[in-house]
């Protein structure tokens, strides 16, 4: 057998050592931005006495994901970021503390509102001191929410000791591209923190599974969980290894906070076997021919 072969100039080498990561499912309060940041800030804590480095929460965790408080409060509900993409709304004190004295890196999601007055579906990047950015602005609006939101224009990259994180937010994540675009730009893992609603089982645990194995890379996905009709979600946070399997998978109902390690000789092993992202033709399929059946 001839070995695989070499990793485009896109795919770097393996980080040096693991990372522990965090999963979480949580109900936050529809509105309340500043007691949503308060026990987003007793989650950190929870995580990094698991050890975990960085931790993901759901989308639109600090106002919660539900559209009639988002369009009755807009004012309320969102946080402002400058024209750096610095977040210093003081509602968030409780979760910069809590990141800079457990020493961990955040993603959470937000709705954000930009100096040219656009409003994103966010994830917010708070850093192990305590520095609160905006990482990335979903791109991939879904339904309704094209109707309070802006899509953003580009993909991002976290970059945590070596390991470099693709970031999506839900629906991005149905899009095999968008997790390819983060392979691409070597990425190890793909952080999605997202919000399925209950009936969305089937979807929920075949897209991020599907993006894992599709890149050879590790995702973590985090939901909310819990609320009333029409707005209420379904748990199932999970990190998936570089082969699409659960390393931790939480349960369909009640808050969690998941550990675990992402090993760089998993991803190495996954990459040598499965040698996708080395393989791919620019463009695949094209051009097509028609045939008559």
């Amino acid at each position: 057998m001839t070995p695989p072969p070499a990793l485009p100039p896109t795919v770097p080498t393996v980080p040096a050592a693991p990372l522990t990561v965090a999963t979480v499912q949580a109900a936050p309060a529809p509105g309340d931005v500043a007691g949503n940041a308060l026990a987003a800030a007793d989650l950190l804590r929870r995580a990094a006495e698991q050890g975990a480095r960085v931790v993901v929460l759901p989308e639109l965790y600090l106002c919660a994901y539900h559209p009639p408080a988002l369009a009755a409060d807009p004012a309320g509900t969102h946080v402002a970021a400058d024209p750096q993409g610095l977040v210093a709304d003081p509602r968030l004190d409780p979760l910069r503390t809590a990141a800079r004295e457990a020493g961990v890196s955040a993603v959470v999601g937000a709705a954000v509102r930009h100096p040219d007055g656009r409003a994103t579906i966010s994830a917010l990047v708070v850093d192990r001191a305590g520095t609160t950015r905006v990482g990335y602005d979903k791109q991939q609006l879904w339904g309704g929410e094209r109707e309070l939101f802006s899509p953003g224009g580009r993909g991002a990259t976290l970059l945590v000791d070596d390991w470099r994180l693709g970031l999506g937010i839900c629906y991005d994540g149905c899009f095999p591209e968008h997790g390819r675009a983060a392979a691409l730009d070597g990425a190890h893992g793909y952080l999605c923190p997202s919000g399925y609603l209950t009936g969305s089982e089937h979807r929920r645990d075949l897209y991020y599974p599907a993006r894992a194995l599709d890149n050879t890379m590790f995702v973590v996905f985090a939901n909310s969980v819990g609320g009333a009709d029409p707005w209420r979600f379904n748990g199932g946070a999970a990190v998936y290894d570089p082969q699409g399997r659960p390393l931790v998978r939480g349960a369909d109902e009640g808050t969690a906070v998941l550990v675990a390690t992402l090993d760089p000789a998993i991803l190495a092993a996954t990459r040598a076997d499965h040698s996708m992202l080395a393989d791919r033709l620019p463009d695949a399929g094209a051009p097509r021919a028609s045939l008559v059946g």
